[in-house]
């Protein structure tokens, strides 16, 4: 029994062996018939090299060679003669190659030929079959490297020629996609939305069984770095379903239709899938505008290659033919460019809009990536929290990423609190570029600059409380101070707008008072308060004097921020009025700031000797040298408004 166990386990053990050679024999194969095949073309290139160096022989006219042959005797012109049918061919005397046609059976040159010429010698005529190779030759040379490097290589699905109308979707399987809802914080509302989907996908018939219907599509849309992407992953994380995942721009190429034919692709695959696990399927299409952008309507120009992609798109999400199981998550921070019809209900059947979190939501955020460095135990992240206002999921992991760069830089043990606050404000405005020097001039107007925006959040009611306070070059700023709000806000009175238009003039403002003239470090100040006071004027209705209507229509990026054009729907008369209120709620403003640093023009001074000598400043220190208390709102503010409202 022990013999046959282990001639039995021999023969298990050749059997990996033998399957390992069979791939290296075809690999031996090929490359004989890759060595034939350069032998073979080496040979006709030869070949041709041959050919053509006799097409370049001189030719001579039959009377012309006949005076040289019958004076070649004397003269020994030609070294060499050689016949071959009714031609003959040779060299000169100089060593240049000659050819020359002659009649049929002229008896009378070649006896003169043997007779004057001291080399002579007759050479077989070529056979039709040579001629025939020799012609043919160099085109089957070029038929056989197509069919090798191209055809071949596509059978074996290597090749992209013969593939460039397959979809460039990546299928992530269960096993493969780890990401879960855990690993997503601060967008709780819209995951709410998602778990009917999921539960869908889960259990298609228990939404059947009461004539529920699956949703087609579901599109995301907010703000760049909400995590737009990172919640449809998590989607099908949760969900266990194939995971199909393609960007916008992969549809749209140069040819016409191959777009088009890379969604039914596409969607083919899926429905495949859906047969193969018996459970649903998600598409995922990040930066859907790529190709889901509004059709041509008679404005500038047409692009038919995404207008058939779009056609296709649409006819497989709701066409004759529909897709069950197969639900579409699509992506964009460009709503307002989609096809209406792409927008429908029965297309995309729920728009989630994800934005900006909240300070609770920033709070959950920060935990989940903090989750993964080395804090110290005297860090506060509801604190860094509560600072972060506007910040967007990828800001905030950007953050606790570059904390943990700063500690190791800084060979700690442990990321603090120092690491945290100095990555926030790398964040916001760049790294510090202590390098960068500064005449003593510069250095003390940018001081009295920074010290008047630093003062202005003591003395503005409501205004946001200062953070820190530097004469530091970091970005693009010569000096910055900020101020961070208490809480996140989503309404905002007259008043406010006109407090932080003073705090923003409180740097030209202490410039002034002091030096009796400006400099253009104000230049970003002022942009901002001019675009903060004609918003008031012309979107807000805040002026008595225009009354409460809206001037001009503006096409702008929803989640961007960015302007794309203005149509003026008012006339001369009334653009002269809005310029005015403008210039008036500036001018106010501007008084304000000057008033009040003058009133405080001690204070003003003691700060700027101090930011002198320590470049730097945070709140407590300004608090405590100036001897203010900052206009800060209660904590419960925002329960409290929430209470007069109710």
């Amino acid at each position: 029994m022990e013999t046959k166990n282990n001639k039995s386990k021999s023969r298990n053990k050749k059997q990996p062996i033998d399957q390992k050679k069979q791939p290296e024999d075809k690999k031996v194969g090929s490359d004989r018939f890759v060595w034939i095949f350069i032998i073979v073309g080496i040979f006709l290139i030869f070949q041709w090299v041959f050919v053509s160096m006799e097409d370049t022989s001189k030719k001579m006219t039959y009377k012309e060679f006949y005076d040289v042959v019958k004076t070649n005797k004397e003269k020994k012109v030609i070294s060499s003669a050689y016949l071959t049918d009714n031609r003959i061919s040779g060299k000169l005397e100089g060593g240049k190659n000659y050819v020359v046609n002659l009649p049929v059976q002229d008896e009378g040159i070649i006896a003169l030929v043997r007779d004057n010429v001291d080399e002579v010698d007759i050479k077989p005529p070529q056979t039709f079959l040579s001629n025939l190779f020799y012609t043919l030759g160099p085109m089957l040379l070029f038929i056989l490297f197509l069919w090798f490097f191209i055809y071949r290589s596509a059978a074996s699905g290597g090749g992209k020629m013969l593939s460039f109308g397959k979809t460039r979707a990546k299928l992530a399987t269960k096993d493969k996609m780890t990401v879960t809802f855990n690993d997503v914080a601060g967008i709780e509302e819209a995951k709410e939305e998602l778990k009917e989907v999921i539960e869908f996908l889960k259990d298609p018939r228990k939404f059947q069984k009461l004539g529920g219907k699956m949703p087609k599509g579901v599109l995301l849309m907010g703000p760049p770095g909400t995590g737009k992407t990172l919640l449809a992953k998590a989607c099908a994380g949760e969900a266990g379903v194939p995971f199909f995942n393609i960007s916008g721009s992969d549809f749209v190429e140069m040819f016409v239709g191959v777009g088009a034919s890379r969604v039914r692709d596409l969607f083919d695959q899926a429905k495949n899938s859906v047969k193969v696990s018996q459970k649903g399927c998600i598409i995922f299409i990040d930066e859907i505008d790529a190709v889901g952008r509004q059709r041509f309507s008679g404005i500038g120009g047409g692009h038919d290659e995404r207008e058939q992609t779009l056609n296709a798109l649409l006819s497989e999400m709701d066409g004759f033919d529909t897709n069950t199981g197969v639900i579409l998550v699509a992506a964009t921070n460009r709503p307002d460019v989609l096809d209406p019809a792409l927008l429908r209900p029965g297309r995309f059947d729920r728009h989630i809009v994800v934005d900006r979190p909240d300070v609770e939501g920033r709070l959950a955020i920060l935990k989940v990536h903090a989750s993964k460095v080395k804090l110290a135990t005297d860090v506060d992240l509801g604190k860094i929290a509560k600072q972060t206002t506007y910040f967007s999921g990828a800001d905030l992991a950007n953050l606790i990423n570059e904390s943990a760069l700063l500690g190791a830089r800084r060979n700690k043990d442990f990321v603090g609190m120092d690491e945290l606050q100095e990555a926030m404000e790398r964040v916001i405005a760049g790294p510090e570029r202590k390098s960068r020097k500064k005449s003593e001039e510069e250095k003390k107007i940018t001081a009295y600059h920074e010290a008047g925006h630093a003062l202005m959040s003591y003395l503005v009611e409501g205004a946001d409380p200062l953070h820190k306070v530097t004469i530091v070059s970091r970005g693009m700023a010569g000096g910055y101070t900020i101020q961070l709000p208490q809480r996140d806000h989503y309404l905002r009175k007259k008043s406010q707008f006109e407090g932080e238009i003073v705090c923003l003039l409180g740097g030209m403002a202490s410039e002034e008072i002091t030096f009796t003239e400006v400099s253009n470090g104000a230049q970003n100040d002022i942009k901002r308060v001019t675009m903060m006071a004609r918003d008031m004027i012309t979107m807000y209705g805040m002026s008595e004097r225009l009354g409460h209507i809206t001037f001009g229509r503006r096409h702008d990026q929803v989640f961007l921020g960015r302007d794309i054009a203005e149509e003026r729907n008012y006339s001369e008369d009334t653009a002269k009025i809005i310029d005015e209120e403008v210039k008036k709620i500036v001018d106010k403003c501007y008084a304000l700031a000057k008033n009040k640093l003058l009133e405080n023009k001690d204070k003003l001074d003691l700060l700027v000797s101090k930011l002198m000598e320590k470049e730097t400043m945070t709140e407590v220190e300004v608090t405590e040298l100036l001897g203010l208390t900052i206009n800060r709102q209660p904590l419960d503010a925002e329960n409290t408004d929430k209470e007069q409202k109710q």
